[in-house]
């Protein structure tokens, strides 16, 4: 399935638009990994371990925005977007959602 965040595809004509899908992911983050992201924001660097959850939450936001566009009788995702949002008493979980226009393109 084309995922873009264009509202079109280039060489591609929407024959059907299908309605809007969004997808969302929200993954809490463990004690251990706010301890070492806490001693890396301290030193300096980069937090390796909330840069991966990160990943794995756009992942399974857009999979599940997928999954809703085949449903409808898609086969392209047009428009996409992402949101970021941080959750919770102290911050403690992550939210993703993936949301876009579901067409059919030939």
């Amino acid at each position: 399935m084309q995922v873009t965040t264009t509202p079109s595809i280039e060489g591609k004509r929407i024959t059907r638009y299908c309605g809007v899908v969004a997808g969302e992911a929200i993954l809490g983050a463990n004690l251990f990994k706010d301890l070492f992201a806490g001693i890396r924001d301290l030193v300096g660097g980069r937090s390796a371990a909330y840069e991966r959850e990160l990943e794995r939450a756009r992942e399974i936001a857009l999979e599940e925005m997928q999954q809703r566009a085949q449903a409808v009788g898609a086969n392209a995702v047009v428009g996409v977007d992402l949101d970021y949002e941080v959750l919770g008493q102290n911050n403690s979980m992550l939210m993703v959602s993936a949301s876009g226009t579901a067409v059919v393109v030939d």
